[in-house]
């Protein structure tokens, strides 16, 4: 055998056995995708109008926030995420990065029984410099789709979102505004 030909041998059983490991986490990810890509969410959405508590001026000043909650169900594993969007007044400076001194929205996975329905789990999503956020004319509307949360929970079980908005120089902290949850999965 000559060098060449030893070399290329060499190279292609270095190259079989580094792709080999490389091969089966594809694989083994290629089957996990297609679980997480047949969830069959179901949906419900709702919107409010939310006047700025921290403005009492002449200028327009309310938001619409529609918020659409999903929920899905792979076993024993519930998943939900919030679909979040808003149209807020143009009247603020483009640059104003006061109008809130803190929102979020804090996503849960209810479980529905007679009675109360306890949460199961939640999670808070951060959403103050989204909503403030504007174009250069002073537009403010956006969107925002949290992650998914998960959780094992029994039958029954929902997808829930309530929205706290904490207005600048109301002097109130956060109010929450419940939103509509998802079908029971």
């Amino acid at each position: 055998m000559n060098t060449t030909t030893e070399t290329l041998l060499a190279a292609a059983a270095a190259l079989a056995v580094a792709t080999a490991p490389t091969a089966a986490a594809a694989a083994a990810a290629a089957a996990a995708a297609p679980a997480a890509a047949t969830l069959s969410y179901r949906c419900s959405t709702s919107t409010q109008t939310i006047d700025d508590a921290g403005y009492s001026g002449p200028a327009p000043d309310n938001w619409e926030i529609k918020i659409q909650v999903c929920a899905a169900r792979s076993g024993s594993t519930v998943h939900t995420y919030a679909d979040i969007s808003w149209d807020g007044p143009a009247f603020y400076a483009a640059k104003d990065a006061t109008i809130f001194d803190g929102a979020k929205v804090r996503l849960q996975i209810m479980k529905s029984r007679q009675g109360t329905d306890p949460v199961v789990v939640e999670r808070e999503f951060e959403i103050k410099d989204r909503l403030e956020k504007a174009t250069s004319g002073g537009d403010r509307d956006g969107h925002y789709r949290t992650p998914a949360i998960s959780h094992l929970a029994g039958s029954g079980a929902y997808g829930n979102a309530v929205l706290y908005l904490d207005w600048h120089k109301d002097g109130r902290g956060y109010r929450g505004h419940d939103y509509k949850g998802s079908p029971t999965v």
